[in-house]
């Protein structure tokens, strides 16, 4: 559909300089998570956030990690939400551009989080302010939260609280792609405990990395099960052992080896019963025989979800992506897990998943960027979806 006259005059707001210099000045804001430093972003955030005329208020999730919730007034009707997060994951090697510069370079900008997901955060705060003066129903608020990248600390603080919105557009990079569908994601842990003993006598000791090694194949069953009983949308289930950690020296046999597994959620899927299905199969497994135990433990949970197509958010959305000059790229699902899945769980609000930048060419790699062609598109995108779902006019 074309753009209205007070849609266009909207769009006509949403300046490109304006997003790159708001995209540069998080990027420039340094801090990784881990440790667990979002401090300078959430500060360059507010700074921007206040600089556009929008309300700013910080919720302390823990000492020095501030969830920011930037808020543009509406109508005492349910809003709608863009959800982002102020967390980057460490720098890594291989960088050839400053990893906190902000570089703009062949329409590209350079730095840690470009992609995931300072362009996306950039995009939302710049429609909100091209928005100002526009009646609408009810407000639309950008929630930034930290600790995406870990254990989710910022949207389970978020959710505890009271929220009224009709949809919620969560920032990702999506390449410009309405996603319909997340997996989930959960990280178990397996600690497998035995006795030491000299390794030139070793059956006098219970050797903890031969029952880890149990537990790892075990695993690697348990994936090659899932895959046999894929989502039409978003694949199977899957397992991951990511890290191993056992032993002291090669002549001691060793008495503790701990095992971390990735398990990516289906929508539906409990995290409890695939906790409880692990525990039941290493309990099978005889470690006791082996003068063995183990503890298992889920330390991290985010919960997948599914919005379907004829959803008002989605038909609205994709829409208003078309019109902003997206890419036009058939409803979609990310095998990628993101914190729209516990807006979707805990709030009951459906989601979309979209963003400028590629989850899977940018994200968490060196010389991470973004277009700006697509931060604006990605910013025109917001403001429209914003104004047919909240505004007098519909699509």
């Amino acid at each position: 559909m074309s753009s209205s006259a007070t849609e266009q005059a909207v769009l006509d707001r949403i300046d490109e300089d304006l997003l790159v210099r708001t995209t540069q000045s998080l990027l420039r804001a340094a801090g990784q998570n881990p440790p667990g430093d979002e401090a300078a972003t959430v500060a360059a955030l507010t700074t921007a956030a206040i600089s556009l005329g929008l309300d700013v208020v910080a919720s302390q999730v823990e000492p020095g990690r501030d969830n920011l919730s930037v808020v543009l007034p509406g109508g005492d009707g349910p809003g709608l939400l863009l959800l982002g997060h102020t967390d980057v994951v460490p720098v890594g090697d291989g960088w050839t551009h400053d990893p906190f510069g902000g570089e703009l370079v062949d329409g590209r900008i350079y730095g840690r989080g470009a992609s995931d997901m300072k362009g996306g955060v950039a995009a939302a705060l710049v429609a909100m302010a091209a928005l100002r003066g526009v009646a609408l129903s009810g407000p639309v608020e950008l929630a930034a939260l930290v600790d995406e990248e870990e254990t989710g600390k910022g949207i389970r603080s978020y959710v505890a609280d009271e929220h009224s919105f009709l949809g919620c557009i969560t920032a990702e990079p999506t390449d410009l792609q309405t996603i319909i569908g997340a997996r989930g994601d959960s990280y178990l842990r397996v600690a497998i405990r035995g006795r030491a003993s000299h390794a030139g006598n070793p059956d006098g000791g219970a050797n903890a990395i031969y029952g880890a090694a149990a537990v790892v194949a075990e695993i690697e069953r348990l994936h090659k099960e899932l895959a046999t009983s894929p989502h039409p949308l978003l694949g199977p289930a899957t397992w991951s052992v990511g890290r191993i950690d056992g032993g002291t020296g090669g002549s001691i046999v060793p008495a503790e080896c701990v095992v971390v597994a990735d398990r990516r959620l289906l929508p539906g899927e409990s995290p409890d019963a695939v906790l409880a299905d692990l525990r039941a199969r290493v309990e099978k497994l005889g470690l006791a025989d082996r003068g063995l135990t183990f503890e298992l433990e889920m330390p991290m949970e985010m919960p997948a979800f599914e919005t379907p197509p004829s959803a008002s958010l989605v038909r609205v959305t994709d829409a208003a992506l078309r019109d902003a000059g997206g890419p036009g790229l058939p409803l979609g699902g990310w095998t990628a897990a993101c914190d729209g899945g516990f807006i979707a769980r805990d709030l009951g609000v459906p989601v979309v998943v979209l963003g400028p930048g590629s989850v899977t060419n940018q994200a968490h790699r060196p010389d991470e960027s973004v277009a700006v062609a697509e931060v604006l598109v990605a910013a025109r995108a917001y403001a429209l979806t914003a104004l047919r779902l909240l505004g007098s006019e519909t699509a």
